[in-house]
This record gives structure tokens, C-alpha cells and sequence, in this order.
């Protein structure tokens, strides 16, 4: 069989090159563009969005609450990344100029209706809070607060609007370097009923200087992933996962090599004994095994569409380790995963139409056709489905009309036509396909199989130990994802994805192995069901199963944070929780230590459990395989 032909040299730097240039595009730049300021220069600030804080996904422009507009609202023009991450900054009503300082700025009075009144209390309820981005540096304050001191029926509380907040900025020379922003817990609004109230909006600057350097001043946004304890649970998870791996990994292969060894000295050692005797297991099924698939066209689309995306995780692992994605730069990682895409096509375009035609596909336009569309139609109605619900609740994750636009030219400019010249390639560079062994005319009738060898049963134990060694990561992942916690540990997140690329390339061969051992030669759809579950079933379970961990995980999180933050100062409260702490706040190491290590104890128990039962199954199995091989 001929060797798939790998990308050139030139290929791979261009590539390379167009990454690097457009994650740095997707950076929230300011309009200074070297960050140097003189005093009394204007420093550009950015509202982004509002939105509840127990949903990070749910956000919503910043205007859309009646707040002072400033007199010449201007859109900052963002790139891709930025609007698919749900960036829509627009010039804020705060004048922050650089080492300016101002007392109860009045930045407009203004009578609130009603209905206004109504949408600030409903804000409020919701524990809502903005987003500003401050010459690129991210700043988060919550509009008000809910009193309920003393009140034991919800209809007496008490619901106020923050109408003054105090800023603090760190500058170093002509370098900004770090702003907080909190409210003035006594200059409120009190929204609890339906009536007009005339609202004075202020706000307070303040100015220090600093020694920490500007290389260092996004520093602070990733501290919360370095803490010692979440770094002491993610290597104990880690090395669990390896003690586990190599365990049970060591126990199937001792099983692999001892039913094969039988087998070759039963076919090995006596030649004229062997032919007379019966052939039973893999050995009667040799000559169906390389019969070719049951919908070629589809299994080839799977495989080259697979091929593609796992070179995409491949380049996305690498700008990561590199540190384009730092954090509250996501734009980057969208543009990333767009422009990738769009030039890894041609890899799905060459793979799949190479190996179509190596299982003596003759409609090759077609396979690519399904090749382009296996993974981008399920996406695209998916996409339809989620933007019209943001378009009808009017969130900031609605694309515009214009990105829409972008993305369809990207995939009609530069991913159909890299995706026919892959598939050319790979028309062209095709082989016959040359099995070990000859395929017999007829296949064989497959056996009836109990109920455990089944495609479902297979999927759930071909999953099940994969899924035990990453949920640790999984669940650091979601709570970056749908929550405000940070995931910058890309290093442990790799070698994670490397532990599960060993144990999904073992434990597909060996449940191949015991499906052939049954007489079952319809091996092809059975192993790429087998990769499936674990790529995308699992992964889809643990999302149900993200609540349930939560409640024992994040619960356990939560107290550890509490205690190691217990003196964490007023300004730490306005940022958001678990994910900034200020360089005055000084955890108590011991005692987050010990809850560190009482979490990472928890997540062992379930693991070895998880091996356990693991174990137990993979036994069940070998020994059944095993008694349907006579060893004569």
C-alpha cells in the first residue's frame, strides 16, 4: 500500500506565518498602539458587554441597559475572533486619561422610567456584571446588589443600583500596568419599586505607581490556574491517570500477548497438524477480514474528515504552548480554529479521496462532497439553530450579517478549492489495496454474538477508560468554557491528550482483537465506533454529567477558594470569583494544601474504582474470547 503523501515544506510555513499574524490580529488593541502615554493623554476604554455572572454565556450588549450614553458613541472596529467570541466594544462614558486624577466625575444625571427601573432591577436580581477592556486590560464590576439581611420572604428585599464607582490604576513610567474598579457600597439606587428616580452617575480615579514590569502586567488573569493547589490537582490527577494507564494498559497487553502466542505456536508449530485441524477464532475469519466496508464512501469522508480535525488540534496544542492563547485573548483561539480549518482542508481532501479510491471507489467527486460536508453541515445547522435564538433574545453571540458573510467567502474561497486539489492529489496518488491474504468470493455468516459483544456495549467499554483518565481535565475545561474560571495549563492539558491518544490506540486494538477472536469480520465500523465514543460520545455524556461533578468537584473547589481567599481585601470582591487575585492577597497555603490534597484523594478513589470496574470488564471479555479459541 502506498504511502500517503505528506504536506510540503512550503505548506507547512505558510501556514505557519498566516496563524501567527492573524492570532495577533484578534488582539483587543487600543488605539495607542505601543501602550506608551504621556500625562493627560486619553487612554482608550471599551464597554464590552453585560450579562448575568452565574452564566458567562448569556451577555448582552452594554447599552442595553439605560445607562449614560456618552455624547459620540463610537464602535470599536474588532476583527473575527473577537466577534465570535461575542466582543461588541463600543467607547465608554468614563474618561480615564493617564495620570489623571478625578474626585466624583458627574458623568450625567439622568431620570430613570419605570420600565427602566424595572430592566436595573431585573439586572440587579440576576447578580449582573459588565465587562470594559482598559487600553487591552480586562476589567469586570457588578451593577448593584440585592439586600436580604434580615428577610426571610423575598417580596421585602431590598434591590439597589450602584450609581458610583471608584477606579484604581497602577501605572509604570508612561505604561499602564493594572486597573481595579469597585462601587461605592454608599453611594446607591434604590430600584425596589415602580417609580421614576433621578439617578446622578459619578465615578472616582485614582493613580499609583508600580514596579512590576509591562511584559508582566497580564500576569495577575492566569494566577488562578498556577495557584498551588489547582497545579497539586492536576498532577495528581495526571499521575493517577498514568498509574492507572499503565496498569490496565500492561494487563491487556499481557492478555494480547499470551492468546497470540498461543495461537502462532498452535499454527506455528506443527504445519501438517494445523491444516488438519479445524480453524477456529481470527485464524477461520483470515480470509474476510480486508473485505472492504459496508458504505465505503461514508467511512472514507469519516476518516479524512478525522484526519483533518486532529491536525487541527495538533496546531492548535502548538500556538498554545507557545502562548499566542493568553488569557482574555479567545479571540485568537477562534480565528485559530477558522483559519486552520480552512487551510487543513486539502488533509481531508487527499486522505479520504486516496483511501476511496484504494477500496475501489469509482464517484470520487461525490466522497468529497461528503467529505466537505460531514462536519460542516451538522455545524452549520447547529449554527442556524443557536443564531436565531441569540438574534430573538438579542445576546452579543447573534454574528452580524458581515461575519456571516466572512466565514461563507473563507469556506467557498479557501476550503472547497484546497479541498478538491486534496482530493486530486489523492485520486492521483492511489494504490490497489494489498491485503496480507486473499479475500474469499463469499463472505463468511457471522455467529450470533451475546448481548455484551453488541455495537452499544462495545462503545460504552471502548469509552470507559479513556473517559476515567481525562474527566479531571474535562472538568477544568468546561468550567472555562461555560464559566469565569481561566485554563492556561496547556502543558498538562497535552500530555493529557497524549495519555489519551495511547489508551484510545490500545483499547480499540485489543477490542478489535476480541472481535475477530468471535468470528466477527465486520471489524472497519466497529473500531472507528470505537475511536467515536470516546472522541464524541463521552465527551457529549460528560457534559449531563458536568452538573453532577460540579456539585462534588466545584463544591469542594469552592470551599478550598473561600478558606485560602478568606483575606482576600474589598477590591478582590469586585472581580470575578476563582479567577483574579490581587498581588496584597496572601492565601493560607497550609490549609488550601491540605483541602488540595483531600480533593486530589477524592478524584483517585473514583479513578481506581473506575479501574476497578475497567479491569473487571476487560477480564469478562478475555476469558470469553479466549474459550471460543481452541488451543488444541
Amino acid at each position: 500500500m502506498r504511502e500517503m503523501k505528506k504536506p510540503t515544506g512550503w505548506f507547512v510555513v505558510v501556514l505557519a506565518a498566516v496563524l501567527l499574524s492573524s492570532a495577533a490580529v484578534t488582539k483587543v488593541r487600543s488605539d495607542g498602539s505601543d501602550h506608551r502615554y504621556k500625562a493627560g493623554d486619553p487612554v482608550p476604554l471599551y464597554a464590552n458587554k453585560v450579562g448575568p455572572f452565574h452564566n458567562p454565556s448569556e451577555t448582552y450588549r452594554y447599552f442595553d441597559l439605560p445607562f449614560c450614553v456618552p455624547d459620540h458613541l463610537k464602535e470599536k472596529k474588532e476583527a473575527l475572533g473577537e466577534v465570535l467570541n461575542g466582543d461588541r466594544l463600543v467607547s465608554a462614558p468614563y474618561k480615564l486619561d493617564f495620570l489623571t486624577d478625578k474626585d466624583s466625575e458627574e458623568i450625567c444625571k439622568k431620570k430613570l422610567t419605570k420600565e427602566e427601573v424595572a430592566k436595573f432591577r431585573s439586572a440587579v436580581t440576576k447578580d449582573y456584571y459588565f465587562q470594559m477592556y482598559y487600553d487591552d486590560l480586562p476589567i469586570w464590576g457588578f451593577l448593584g446588589k440585592v439586600d436580604k439581611e434580615g428577610k426571610a420572604d423575598p417580596s421585602d428585599y431590598k434591590y439597589y443600583l450602584f450609581k458610583h464607582v471608584q477606579f484604581e490604576i497602577f501605572y509604570n513610567k508612561d505604561r499602564v500596568i493594572e486597573i481595579n474598579v469597585r462601587p461605592d457600597a454608599n453611594a446607591l439606587v434604590d430600584l425596589t419599586e415602580d417609580k421614576d428616580v433621578n439617578v446622578d452617575f459619578s465615578y472616582t480615579v485614582r493613580w499609583k505607581e508600580t514596579n512590576t514590569p509591562y511584559e508582566k502586567r497580564m500576569e495577575k488573569y492566569s494566577q488562578s490556574s498556577s495557584l498551588p493547589h489547582h497545579l497539586e490537582i492536576h498532577w495528581f490527577s495526571i499521575i493517577n491517570s498514568c498509574v492507572t494507564v499503565l496498569l490496565l494498559t500492561g494487563f491487556l497487553a499481557t492478555i494480547l500477548m499470551r492468546v497470540l502466542k498461543n495461537d502462532f505456536v498452535k499454527y506455528a508449530h506443527d504445519e501438517e497438524t494445523a491444516d488438519d485441524q479445524e480453524e477456529t477464532g481470527w485464524k477461520y475469519i483470515h480470509g474476510d477480514v480486508f473485505r472492504f466496508p459496508k458504505y465505503k464512501s461514508l467511512f472514507a469522508a469519516a476518516l479524512g474528515s478525522g484526519t483533518q480535525l486532529f491536525t487541527l488540534t495538533i496546531f492548535i496544542f502548538v500556538l498554545a504552548l507557545v502562548g499566542v492563547f493568553y488569557p482574555y485573548n479567545r479571540g485568537a483561539l477562534f480565528t485559530a480554529l477558522v483559519v486552520i480549518y480552512a487551510l487543513t482542508s486539502g488533509i481531508a481532501g487527499y486522505t479520504a479521496a486516496s483511501f476511496y479510491c484504494q477500496l475501489e471507489g469509482t464517484n470520487w467527486v461525490r466522497n468529497l462532497l461528503l467529505t466537505g460536508s460531514l462536519f460542516c453541515a451538522p455545524l452549520f445547522l447547529t449554527f442556524c439553530f443557536l443564531n436565531t435564538v441569540a438574534i430573538f433574545y438579542s445576546a452579543t453571540a447573534a454574528l452580524p450579517f458581515g461575519t456571516i458573510v466572512v466565514i461563507v467567502l473563507i469556506w467557498t474561497l479557501v476550503t472547497s478549492p484546497l479541498l478538491v486539489l486534496g482530493g486530486i492529489a489523492g485520486k492521483n496518488s492511489k494504490a490497489e489495496f494489498q491485503a496480507p491474504v486473499r479475500t474469499t468470493k463469499y463472505p463468511r455468516e457471522i455467529p450470533p454474538l451475546p448481548w455484551y459483544r453488541g455495537t452499544l456495549p462495545q462503545m460504552a467499554m471502548a469509552g470507559f477508560l479513556p473517559f476515567s483518565a481525562i474527566y479531571i481535565e474535562l472538568y477544568y475545561i468546561f468550567a472555562s468554557v461555560w464559566g469565569h474560571r481561566i485554563y492556561t495549563i496547556y502543558s498538562i492539558l497535552f500530555i493529557v491528550f497524549i495519555i489519551l491518544l495511547i489508551v484510545t490506540a490500545f483499547i480499540t486494538v485489543a477490542l478489535t482483537y476480541f472481535q475477530l477472536a468471535a468470528e466477527d469480520h465486520e471489524w472497519w465500523w466497529s473500531s472507528a465506533y470505537d475511536v467515536l465514543d470516546i472522541l464524541v460520545l463521552r465527551i457529549s455524556f460528560s457534559v449531563i454529567a458536568f452538573s453532577f461533578k460540579f456539585i462534588i468537584v466545584s463544591g469542594l473547589s469552592f470551599v478550598v477558594d473561600q478558606l485560602v481567599y478568606s483575606s482576600i481585601p474589598t477590591a478582590c470582591t469586585t472581580t470575578m470569583h476563582g479567577q483574579i487575585c490581587l498581588v496584597s492577597c496572601k492565601p493560607h497555603s497550609s490549609l488550601g494544601t491540605w483541602l488540595a490534597y483531600a480533593m486530589a484523594s477524592f478524584s483517585c478513589l473514583g479513578l481506581l474504582v473506575s479501574g476497578l470496574l475497567c479491569s473487571l470488564s476487560v477480564i469478562y471479555i478475555a476469558q470469553s474470547s479466549v474459550s471460543s479459541v481452541s488451543f488444541g
